[in-house]
């Protein structure tokens, strides 16, 4: 993971590209004038969708990001050009056709039901002009991508030449195609490297109906012959991925929860885009994919995910080394409010813990059982020998938060070097602040910014002073 935050790849996107319009409101009366409900509008909101989503995703990774399409000469065109540009997107490559409808979709809301939607668009394939305009456009450019991406919606861009021309010269320069395909007919995208079909659209593509690994190795194996693809690759939602490179291999998904599956395959080919130009294999980069979704998954509506979101969730769900749950105080205070913002329980507890025993482990497991996630502060070298003694702490901090960090219930821990964590609750401010039972009647420090106060009774005989004299023999 250290590998892809260090790098930006510069991607192109070729598709698609709509805005997703919503407006939103409540609705308290019928029309007189007719049948249908009357919505007061509140406020209005746009968000880029179709290949745009694929392009939010792409930025939100960190990559550089480049967009070739056809758009119309209109004022959606317009608008839609300044989301692009607003999120620093290169729009040379994009065409604009005169006569045609920039798509946008209106949706509106009342009281979280979609009750109707409204589409302004061209669906017709676009015209000769302009996909010579965007091929010849691409010529003298394409060799600078790491990646290209087809994202296909069905609207008429991605006609059957520009796919095939695309690919061409792709090739030819070394760069890699991945496409999010549409339609029974995978033809136009022979030549690419991957393409990425959910098993609904794989079925339709093959014929072949996929109902357990027989059936799936066999239309993974017809879409890499038929398609000449580097390898053949199926959305399993659920059930993760599958590839097939010289044998099947299926990669479980790992999402937690599922809210909204809305542009899930978008940050799936997104981040499969942005692994594999970072040199992972496919191994690797399905791995990322699924993490990528299991985050997106967890969110409402069509949403993007960052690096930092997939190495927090890869954390939370103890898939990584216990240094990736240990951090710093600027990386606990953005990691706290993204969780805050996604409605999570933040529990914190503090301690030594020099030597690790039972005591511990279920003093902590019953810390996490008060909210989602649990953040541990661990005292200092220093300041356990100030707290302790001189002669402690028996391991160095190091070793103490590595342990720590392996523990299913702990999700990250935080180092300090005061006596006391007040300034790492007052950053954090938890809504829980657990301590052990010998505190009853007693100031807890931090508990003016803590929600709640929650004491835990420690496990009787289990503590590390008992250990110690037991290794001493006393």
């Amino acid at each position: 993971m250290k590998k892809l935050k260090s790098f930006t790849p510069n991607i192109l996107v070729v598709g698609d590209l709509m805005i997703d319009h919503y407006l939103w409101g409540s609705c308290e009366r019928i029309s007189p004038e007719a049948p249908v409900q009357v919505v007061d509008i509140a406020k209005e909101t746009t968000v880029l969708g179709g290949a745009g989503n694929v392009i939010n995703n792409l930025v939100a990774l960190g990559a550089n990001v480049s967009v070739s399409s056809v758009i119309g000469d209109d004022d959606n065109g317009v608008e839609l050009t300044n989301m692009l540009t607003s999120i620093g997107v290169d729009i040379k490559n994009i065409a604009i056709q005169n006569g045609r409808k920039t798509s946008k979709k209106s949706r509106v809301i009342a009281v979280s039901q979609q009750i109707l939607r409204y589409d302004k668009e061209s669906k017709e394939d676009i015209t000769k002009e302009s996909y010579e305009k965007i091929l010849n456009s691409l010529k003298s450019v394409i060799s600078k991508y790491d990646m290209v991406i087809l994202s296909d919606y069905g609207k008429g861009v991605l006609r059957d030449e520009l796919c095939e021309g695309i690919i061409e010269l792709s090739n030819k320069n070394g760069v890699r195609v991945l496409v999010d395909p549409k339609g029974r007919d995978f033809s136009k995208y022979k030549g690419a490297y991957l393409l990425t079909p959910n098993k609904k659209e794989a079925i339709l593509a093959t014929g072949i109906d996929i109902k357990d690994k027989n059936s799936l190795k066999e239309a993974l194996l017809k879409l890499k012959s038929e398609c000449d693809l580097g390898i053949s690759l199926i959305t399993l939602s659920e059930d993760g991925i599958a590839t097939y490179d010289d044998e099947l291999k299926i990669f479980p998904t790992v999402a937690k929860e599922v809210f909204d599956v809305t542009g899930a395959g978008d940050t799936v080919i997104a981040s499969i885009a942005y692994a594999l130009s970072a040199g992972k294999d496919i191994e690797e980069t399905s791995a990322f994919a699924n993490l990528a979704a299991g985050v997106v998954v967890g969110k409402i509506g069509s949403a993007t995910v960052t690096l930092d979101e997939i190495v927090e969730y890869e954390a939370s769900l103890h898939k990584s080394t216990s240094d990736a749950h240990i951090k710093s105080f600027d990386d606990i205070n953005s990691i706290v409010t993204r969780y805050k913002q996604n409605g999570k329980k933040v529990v914190f507890t503090n301690g030594c813990f020099d030597i690790l025993h039972v005591g511990h482990v279920k003093y902590l497991q019953e810390a996490k059982s008060f909210g989602d996630i649990l953040i541990v502060g661990l005292n200092s070298d220093e300041s356990v020998s100030r707290l302790k003694g001189p002669t402690r702490p028996v391991n160095i901090a190091e070793d103490r938060a590595y342990l720590l960090a392996a523990l299913e219930a702990v999700d990250f821990v935080v180092p300090f070097s005061d006596d006391t964590p007040y300034e790492l609750i007052k950053m954090i401010k938890p809504d829980v602040l657990v301590k052990g039972g010998d505190y009853e009647g007693k100031e807890v420090v931090g508990t003016e910014f803590a929600r709640e106060l929650k004491l835990v009774e420690f496990v009787d005989g289990k503590s590390t002073t008992k250990t110690i004299q037991k290794i001493q023999g006393q």
